[in-house]
């Protein structure tokens, strides 16, 4: 299993991919906006403190993502941390 930040065209999502399950479940996401950055964190709930505008720079939304490991919503993740690498989208 892996977790790692993916660019897109106007930000960057959290993936967790599922290694030789061809399956993959976007946790979070980074979207750049005119105003600063705005990021989410996905729950199965109602908890709209995952969510928040605004902020300065890419790396301080990504922190806020993080920082509610919403990786760990899905089983067999705990103890995972998120790749340092920024992976590219498929063609």
């Amino acid at each position: 299993m892996q977790i790692y930040w993916r660019h897109l065209r106007r930000g960057q999502r959290l993936i967790v991919d599922y290694d030789g399950a061809a399956q993959e479940e976007e946790v979070g996401g980074v979207r750049e906006t005119k105003s600063g950055f705005d990021a989410f964190a996905k729950t199965f709930g109602y908890e709209p403190g995952r969510a928040q505008k605004g902020f300065p720079s890419v790396d301080v939304a990504k922190e806020f993502v993080e920082s509610f490991r919403p990786w760990e919503l899905y089983e067999g993740t705990a103890g995972f941390e998120v790749e340092q690498e920024v992976r590219q989208a498929p063609d």
